[in-house]
């Protein structure tokens, strides 16, 4: 079944080489694949990553349609939907239909591929990013999506998801699963194990790689010292709020203490902050002796180096620039690691071969797998709604966009999302 769709539809295109978005009429898309999927978009976000093309930094050259979060209606399946779809397929093949309710993560992933059967979907072979110039965007009113089966998440009739609004629904394409990657990276690093499991580092090899041989000058016992998780969030923009809210979740379930310290030059943004943190329920902020801090840039050096450890276990990196994993360095402890999900452009590292070998830096770094997270991410959703509420702050037409960008991008205006149809 397809729906009757219009020829052309209004839509938020990016003009190189800067700072240049407008709404204009296009063409509809078409099935170009039998594993295409065309959505009929009701509600399209404004993401910080968008601010990268915007500013001219990604060496795009192609006029192109932006974005890349949305939440739609299915409106058109390629000739792959049907029910006798082969099970080694993605199930959605054989069960997904025109008028369900999907969320699409940020990249395409087909769910067969090497990468995708491991949980790398972010590196599915046949990944694309959509808002691109080779796959057009979600700031609009239908959408392509490629290997629909393996990358729709369809909300299903009776899902508890069901009950959730659009501007809720719409953080699960991007920033909540992004936010849950960049905590749980860090947090299932090696390197923190010893807190979790009170062994020093490497206990628990020998299940893996064999029996080990007992030693007598084994360590002392870690103290209670030891077993406090000291960790730093630098960046509280949308997707900092939810690596925070994911970071604060991950380690209330596991029962552990901690030292967690939000950080953000933006006054606003810090306020934010400490508006969500205060907004949870007690059993939601750890245990009575653990710590959440939010702080600007000095006062986080300050706070960190009176935690009397030379700094954090982990630092969770999200804002994409040089300066700001200068300062993650500058946060962390040696034998740390720093789990980044910035999308970080053409500048260099700013980090040396030698600083990383004296100090033991692991640097965890890239895109989120969101098709493999997205459950664990939605589960927080679900759990938090109340916290996550008011997180997209403007809901505008798409003719709004070249002020939303504008806006955005000085920092002036949170989480925007587009309307399509108002």
């Amino acid at each position: 079944m397809t729906l009757n769709l219009p020829s052309t539809q209004l839509a938020v295109q990016w003009y190189p080489p800067s700072y240049d978005v407008r709404a204009e009429q296009v063409p509809v898309p078409t099935i170009e694949h039998p594993d295409d999927a065309i959505i009929k978009i009701k509600l399209a976000g404004l993401c910080g990553s968008d601010l990268h093309v915007y500013r001219g930094h990604e060496d795009v050259e192609e006029t192109h349609i932006c974005g890349h979060e949305f939440v739609g209606e299915v409106v058109t399946l390629g000739a792959s939907f049907q029910s006798a779809s082969p099970a080694s397929r993605p199930t959605a093949y054989s069960t997904l239909k025109v008028g369900d309710k999907v969320v699409s993560p940020f990249t395409t992933s087909c769910g067969e591929c090497q990468f995708c059967r491991l949980g790398f979907t972010a590196r599915c072979v046949h990944s694309e990013l959509l808002g691109t110039s080779t796959l057009p965007g979600a700031q609009a009113q239908f959408i392509r999506i490629p290997h629909a089966g393996g990358t729709l998440l369809p909300i299903s009739p009776g899902s508890p998801l069901e009950a959730l609004p659009d501007q809720a629904l719409l953080l699960l394409a991007d920033i909540l699963p992004t936010g849950h990657f960049v905590a749980l990276q860090a947090l299932t690093h090696p390197k923190l194990s010893p807190i979790f499991n009170g062994k020093p580092w490497p206990h628990g090899a020998g299940a893996v790689f064999g029996p080990v041989l007992e030693i007598q000058d084994a360590p002392a016992p870690l103290t209670d010292e030891d077993r406090i998780l000291c960790i730093a969030v630098v960046g509280l923009g949308p997707v900092g709020l939810c690596a925070t809210l994911a970071l604060l979740d991950l380690l209330v379930s596991a029962g552990i203490r901690f030292r967690v310290i939000a950080v953000d030059p933006n006054d606003a943004r810090r306020k934010k902050m400490q508006e969500v943190y205060d907004s949870l329920p007690p059993d939601a902020r750890g245990a009575q002796d653990s710590q959440f801090v939010v702080a600007d840039i000095e006062e986080s050096k300050a706070v960190v180096n009176g935690w009397g450890r030379k700094g954090c276990h982990a630092v969770l990196e999200v804002v994409g620039n040089p300066a700001a994993l200068t300062l993650s360095l500058d946060l962390l402890a040696p034998s740390g690691v720093i789990s980044s999900c910035g999308v970080h452009q053409a500048p260099p590292l700013p980090f040396t071969g030698r600083t990383m070998y004296n100090y033991n830096v692991s640097l965890e770094f890239g895109r989120c797998s969101v098709r493999a997270v997205l459950g664990a991410a939605a589960g927080l959703l679900l759990r938090r709604r109340d916290a996550f509420e008011g997180l997209v702050e403007r809901v505008l037409p798409l003719s709004h966009a070249p002020e939303a960008y504008a806006r955005f991008e000085k920092g002036e205006w949170g989480k925007v999302a587009f309307d399509p149809w108002a």
